[in-house]
């Protein structure tokens, strides 16, 4: 199909696409557009039992058809998220059903009446800091990390579009601050880092978040939720952050699907001598791990990664096993 599609005439010259996830009202489309719309939700719907294998293939089939553009979802009455039009891995937010990682979601509407800071390390466009600076979600300070320039740039975006409410670092984490990586992989939702030297193009400097934290950028005098998401590296950055461990924090780390060993959560339990909790949806609700066997069962897709919380606080275990029923 002609790219030229993506200009749908005068009747959409200027004006911004956008879609409200609260009441499903698509503005600032014609008829094209909004065709390709309905394909979106119809695709994460029809993947959504598989994990959504494939629907990146077919995201890739629509952007085709279109110039490269913008779309502007609604994620609440005080959170905008502004992601490119057709985009394989955020436009499952156009189908209202899709709950995106709704075990943060449940636990940041559970902790939205804690006065605490989020940390959004690997924030990608910046999801969850929008989030959890608005005011449904109890309007918290937020710190979102990101290492690549190119998601840096849709990130600070997202910041401006939500009033600068949050602070944006290009760096990444790592062990310890000072060196330098660069990125790796050509999928913005999976890029990785290898180190680098401070010469080399494109080189991205890493922090750790003790070493943010001594530097006075995360107020530790407030309790800390700290959400990982660092594609392959989450044990170091861990060990970067053992001293805002010992403080009143909570630590959401992604447990990749292809690791049967559960690399991420067994170092938490047994070398952090942390509490584990995982949202277990047989037990509607979060459920205690003290045997990694469990997430066998949970990890149902090797392409999919989930999330694990683990703390050493009284304060974050009492607020994870109120959500839907959860036990210890």
């Amino acid at each position: 199909m002609d790219a030229s599609l993506g200009h749908e005439g005068p009747a959409s010259a200027g004006r911004t696409l956008a879609y409200d996830r609260g009441t499903g009202r698509l503005s600032g489309a014609g008829l094209v557009r909004r065709l390709a719309v309905l394909a979106l939700q119809a695709g994460s719907t029809a993947t959504a039992p598989f994990g959504h294998r494939g629907y990146r293939l077919g995201c890739k089939v629509v952007s085709s058809a279109f110039a490269p553009g913008e779309i502007v979802v609604r994620l609440n009455t005080d959170a905008v998220f502004s992601v490119p039009f057709a985009d394989g891995y955020w436009s499952r937010l156009l189908n209202r059903r899709y709950d995106y990682e709704e075990e943060i979601e449940a636990f940041l509407q559970v902790a939205s009446d804690v006065d605490y800071v989020f940390v959004d390390g690997g924030a990608n466009f910046g999801y969850w800091s929008v989030l959890a600076s608005s005011k449904p979600f109890g309007a918290h300070d937020a710190l979102a990390i990101e290492a690549s320039a190119l998601n840096m740039s849709r990130l600070e975006l997202n910041s401006r579009l939500n009033g600068n409410r949050f602070r944006c670092i290009h760096a990444a984490i790592g062990g310890a601050s000072g060196g330098y990586v660069r990125i790796t992989g050509d999928r913005h939702e999976v890029f990785g880092t290898a180190r680098a030297g401070a010469d080399e193009h494109c080189a991205v400097r890493t922090v750790s978040l003790d070493g943010l934290m001594a530097e006075g950028g995360i107020d530790v005098s407030r309790p800390i939720v700290v959400k990982l998401d660092v594609e392959g590296v989450e044990i170091e950055a861990l060990q970067g952050g053992e001293s805002l461990l010992a403080r009143d924090a909570i630590f959401i780390c992604e447990e990749h699907g292809a690791d049967r060993k559960h690399s991420v959560s067994r170092y938490l339990m047994d070398a952090m001598s942390l509490r584990l909790y995982v949202f277990d949806a047989a037990a509607s609700g979060f459920v205690r791990v003290r045997n990694l066997s469990v997430l066998d069962r949970i990890k149902r897709y090797a392409w999919v990664g989930y999330n694990v919380f683990a703390t050493a606080s009284p304060l974050w275990g009492e607020k994870l096993e109120r959500i839907r029923g959860g036990r210890s």
